[in-house]
């Protein structure tokens, strides 16, 4: 080393980087990518519900608005030749309320639904606890089980009008043979009868949802609550009351309330086997909107007879679930 030379520890050194500067970078990238990330998260939750909400406004919203308008007008064939549908305010309900019908109609809606719902849902229960079970054809049985609820209820209603026909049919023939009945059962004809048969098609037809409905909701109670009441000499009747019941009480509240939706709507069964007679004996609130709408043209009067069912079956929802929600909080 020469002399007077300076070490190399004594040379200039870099002054270093600084490390504010480069973390202040980094939360600022990275800030800028949380933010396009909320963006596009955003936006991919606005692309979810934009059609939704576009389908539901458009194929039910518009629908029931154009109805609840279309029952405060006086809408006949004439309308649709002059274009002129004057407002008649509260009349067409006035009009169905005020009508002898309408209160039959009523009664029979409430004996109707009354009958359906009750017998779909204790045959429904019966039978999901039965195929509880594991045995052999299990799976065939509760699969062939669903075939009332597959088929077309136009198919159905036509099936069981031909099996009880009075004359001729395979019920009254079963009857006869088994010397039950000599004369046969006027089950299309007969007033009283002809309601009944309605309401058995109808238990026929909706006994398979009730049964996937709760099936499902027995698989869902541990198994181990069962085997630890048994170890204590519960037998099936504590079983059901104590662990069955109170833990399939919510999917019964979801049966009931859609069973009632559906079948104070049914028009395709009554339609098809009575076409609401005899002597309307087989007469809905659903039944009757169908006629004034489209064997009466009066549509205005039909759209506020379907509203009143509408309305029906709201209040009816409502109700069930509050007491519902009561008795799960006492």
């Amino acid at each position: 080393m020469r002399s007077g030379s300076r070490p190399a520890t004594d040379l200039p050194q870099a002054p270093p980087k600084s490390r504010t500067g480069q973390d202040g970078g980094a939360i600022a990238a990275a800030e800028r990518a949380a933010a396009r990330a909320r963006w596009w998260e955003r936006l991919a939750q606005w692309m979810f519900i934009v059609p939704a909400a576009a389908y539901l406004l458009l194929f039910f919203g518009y629908p029931i608005f154009r109805n609840v308008v279309m029952s405060f007008q006086q809408y006949t064939t004439t309308t649709f030749y002059t274009g002129s549908a004057p407002f008649v305010g509260l009349r067409n309900y006035s009009a169905i309320l005020s009508s002898d019908l309408f209160s039959k109609a009523l009664l029979t809606t409430v004996l109707f639904t009354a009958g359906s719902i009750l017998g779909q849902f204790v045959l429904g229960l019966a039978f999901a606890l039965f195929f509880q079970r594991r045995f052999p054809l299990g799976g065939v049985l509760r699969s062939l089980l669903l075939l009332p609820w597959l088929l077309p209820l136009v198919v159905s209603g036509t099936t069981w009008k031909w099996m009880l026909d009075p004359d001729t049919g395979v019920v009254n023939a079963v009857l006869r043979g088994l010397h039950l009945s000599s004369s046969g059962i006027p089950w299309l004809t007969g007033t009283s009868q002809a309601l009944v048969s309605v309401i058995l098609i109808n238990i026929w037809v909706g006994i398979p949802f009730n049964t996937a409905i709760l099936y499902g909701g027995l698989q869902d109670i541990p198994a181990h609550l069962y085997e630890a009441a048994k170890l204590d000499g519960a037998g099936p009747v504590a079983l059901f009351r104590h662990i069955t019941w109170p833990l399939l009480r919510p999917v019964v509240s979801v049966v009931l309330v859609l069973g009632v939706v559906y079948t104070v709507k049914v028009l395709d069964i009554i339609l098809v086997v009575t076409g609401g007679g005899p002597a309307n004996a087989t007469e809905t609130i659903a039944t009757q909107s169908y006629e004034l709408s489209f064997q009466q043209f009066e549509f205005g009067r039909g759209a506020a007879m379907s509203n009143v069912l509408i309305v029906i079956s709201l209040a009816f929802a409502l109700v069930y679930l509050r007491a519902g929600r009561r008795a799960r909080n006492v």
